[in-house]
């Protein structure tokens, strides 16, 4: 350590200290070399004599090594031979166990090949993964299984275009198919319908309430469809059993669901295949222009869009996501406002009841069978009541037009009855009863005509057609009642009263089938309690039902008798202004004929056998239309008299004119229509008679003296009325009297004409003035 310090003559020291011990080791090693040369030299001694028994052995030795060299030839070779053959073997064994190793690959691509050619493409996409994972990865260092791995990818995609080939062929096959499927599985559902219903009827069992039949479900299994096409059983048929793999193979939609989820593109399938369905159902949901025209046309659109619902429920339970509930639902809604918008325009062209009928009972299976499967179809139900209203349209065109093809048969006579037996044959089609009637012999008549009983038959065959519609829709019997009522109040109401109202305005319809036709109104007014039992037995409700609605149809029996009684009146004053369009009065006549006119005798004698006729009638009807007749016929002699082209009248023609005037009051006298008290109806001709008798009797000083007083003789003349006729007298007596300003008397005629004259103008300027 010191060596390395800076200390002088450091190194110095160290040198003289190493050469020191140098020389002492030096000194030792010769002291051994000394102690062991004699030892050495012993040695080399010993070694110079073994040299020539070591040149021997050499010499032998190489002798043995050549023989034993020409002896191992042999055996060299025999041992290079085996080695060979280890060689060879451990090489085959090599092979063998690559070929072990390779086979199965073989094999297994093999069999892919063969699954492919048969179409078995699941099981072929099940192979490639085993190819894939599992046997591929152990020889991956081979080429065959580079070209392998290569081709694997193509097979894929071929394999997804033949399946998606083949799901096109079975989204054609299933359009094709789909109103077969639909019409089976409409047809199962109404004959499980016609089962529960007379299984219900057979056990008597009432629920209290309406029940859907037909909400079981149709299939036997969530995961098969079975349609079953039912033939009725007997003894040597069974029933046929028709699967839905009967009509259409599933299996491709199977097939290209696993193998798209195997692929790992189970969505992409899933959105083409909700795609293509729903383009179907478009096309299935567009009608044909004339689908409203048969019930065939209905028919075949329904069974179409159950095929194809029943189809996508039978997806929907066999498969795992290709199609949901939500999916459905939605397609459903979609579906169902397109189906309500086509039944209400194609349901409006319908004017046929019996097919309206039928589209109703179609709309009732098609809803029972889609409930079934689980679709809600409450707005089909309400549907059908909007199509009940134009049933019931249908219902009152029709049943207008067989009232009026009875009117215009009926001969407006009362029913002849010969015997007991015919007699029984009209009760038994109207509810007639009159004591007195039945208390006469044989033959008789019943005071209505032939069309009160057709009427009353075919108002309870409407009643059957509207009961017809209202069944199967699932309302209680409540409210079928109701719209039972409701119809038939729209049948009397609007469509027969229109027809009454039409019948009575008929020219042809004259006196004796207006009254006739009062009388059957009367006899339809009381028959109508007799419907309301009908409807109340066939809907099973009491009248006393608080929601129970009522024929208020009676009033149109009472419209229609106000009707017929005032076209009666107006045909009664029709026929009085024929007769007096007929007077042929010789106005500037001297003398009467003593006898009153033809045309007036002509026209009491027929207003005298016409109120024979209304003896039928009520009694205020007949004694209304007489007082109008006699009003009428007043009126219209007072106009005949006060005609502005009546320009002259004479005395003569006066006097023929009272004594018409004479009978009509003797006809009113006579009473021809029995009820009137007193003098009523001669009281019509008082205005008449009063004017009549102030121009016979020439009493003007009376009438100038007594008028504007109750107590007045001629009260109900009018100075205008009296005005008038003067001043036709007046010209008359001026151009028949030519030397009238000769006679003294006819002077002072004149001249007291001219002063009543003046003094009847005065009274019509006073009352106009006061007026």
């Amino acid at each position: 350590r010191s060596v390395y310090d800076d200390q002088p003559n450091a190194h110095q020291r160290f040198m003289e200290k190493l050469d020191a011990c140098i020389r002492n080791h030096d000194r030792e090693i010769e002291k051994m070399c000394n102690f062991h040369h004699q030892g050495f030299v012993d040695a080399i001694t010993e070694l110079l004599k073994v040299r020539a028994d070591a040149e021997k052995l050499k010499v032998q030795v190489t002798d043995t090594n050549r023989r034993l060299q020409d002896a191992g030839k042999e055996v060299i070779a025999q041992t290079e031979e085996i080695i060979r053959c280890r060689v060879q073997q451990r090489n085959i064994t090599t092979v063998v166990e690559k070929l072990q190793l390779c086979l199965p690959v073989l094999e297994m691509y093999s069999k892919l090949k063969e699954q492919m050619n048969v179409k078995r493409y699941y099981s072929a996409l099940k192979t490639m993964e085993q190819l894939e994972n599992l046997y591929l990865p152990r020889v991956s260092q081979y080429r065959f299984c580079q070209i392998m791995v290569e081709n694997l990818p193509k097979l894929r995609e071929e394999i997804k275009e033949i399946s998606m080939s083949d799901l096109k062929d079975f989204l054609e096959s299933i359009r094709k198919h789909s109103d077969r499927i639909g019409e089976t599985a409409m047809k199962q559902a109404q004959q499980q319908k016609t089962f529960s219903t007379a299984l219900q009827k057979q056990n008597s069992v009432s629920y209290g309430r309406n029940m859907h039949l037909g909400r079981s479900r149709i299939l036997e299994s969530k995961n098969e469809i079975t349609l079953k096409r039912t033939f009725e059983e007997d003894d040597e048929h069974e029933e046929e059993v028709l699967t839905a793999q009967d009509l259409v193979d599933f299996s491709p939609v199977y097939r290209c669901l696993h193998i798209y989820s195997v692929l790992g593109d189970g969505e992409i399938f899933e959105n083409y295949y909700r795609k293509q369905r729903r383009k179907q159902a478009r096309l299935v949901l567009q009608p044909q222009s004339s689908m409203h025209e048969t019930v065939e046309g209905y028919r075949r659109y329904f069974s179409q869009i159950v095929g194809f619902f029943v189809v996508e429920d039978h997806i929907l339970h066999v498969t795992q996501g290709l199609v949901t509930r939500t999916y459905t639902d939605e397609l459903w809604n979609m579906a169902l406002s397109k189906i309500i918008a086509v039944l209400r325009t194609h349901s409006s062209y319908c004017s046929d009841p019996d097919l309206v009928l039928e589209l109703k009972n179609l709309i009732v299976v098609f809803a029972d069978t889609l409930q079934g499967y689980g679709f809600p179809v409450n707005r089909l139900f309400d549907l059908l009541f909007e199509i009940r209203d134009q049933y019931n349209e249908t219902l009152l065109k029709k049943w207008s037009g067989l009232f009026r093809d009875i009117f215009e048969v009926d001969n407006y006579s009362p029913i002849p009855v010969a015997n007991e037996e015919e007699y029984k044959i009209v009760i038994s089609k109207f509810p007639f009863q009159d004591p007195e009637l039945d208390k006469q012999s044989f033959p008789k008549k019943l005071p209505m005509s032939q069309s009160v009983p057709q009427i009353y038959i075919q108002v309870k065959e409407f009643i059957y057609a509207s009961l017809k519609f209202s069944e199967s829709l699932h309302r209680s019997s409540t409210e079928i009642d109701d719209m039972l009522r409701k119809s038939t109040n729209l049948l009397l109401t609007r469509t027969l009263s229109s027809c009454l109202q039409n019948l009575i305005k008929k020219p042809h319809i004259g006196l004796t089938e207006l009254v006739q036709i009062i009388i059957n109104t009367t006899h339809l007014e009381q028959a109508c309690k007799y419907l309301e039992d009908f409807i109340s037995n066939i809907t099973n409700i009491s009248q006393v039902t608080v929601h129970t609605a009522r024929l208020y149809g009676l009033s149109t029996f009472k419209d229609a008798r106000h009707a017929a009684e005032g076209e009666i009146y107006t045909k009664l004053n029709q026929k009085i202004d024929e007769f007096i369009q007929i007077a042929d009065y010789d106005w500037t006549m001297s003398e009467s004929d003593g006898r009153a006119s033809g045309y007036l005798m002509d026209l009491i004698n027929f207003l005298r056998s016409t109120f024979q006729v209304f003896t039928h009638l009520p009694g205020k009807v007949a004694q209304t239309a007489c007082m109008s007749a006699c009003q009428h016929l007043s009126t219209s002699l007072m106009q005949m008299l006060l005609d502005a082209e009546l320009k002259q009248i004479s005395m003569g023609a006066i006097q023929q004119f009272n004594l018409d005037v004479i009978q009509c009051e003797l006809f009113a006298s006579s009473e021809p229509v029995p009820g009137f008290q007193g003098d009523t109806l001669q009281l019509a001709f008082i205005d008449l008679r009063q004017l009549l008798d102030l121009f016979m009797v020439w009493d003007w000083s009376t009438y100038l003296a007594d008028y504007g007083q109750a107590t007045s003789k001629y009260l109900r003349v009018n100075p205008s009325t009296a005005l008038t006729l003067l001043e036709k007298m007046k010209d008359s007596s001026k151009k028949n009297n030519i030397f009238a300003p000769f006679r003294k008397s006819d002077r002072d005629k004149q001249k007291l004409i001219e002063t009543v004259v003046k003094q009847l103008r005065s009274l019509v300027n006073g009352m106009s003035q006061h007026t």
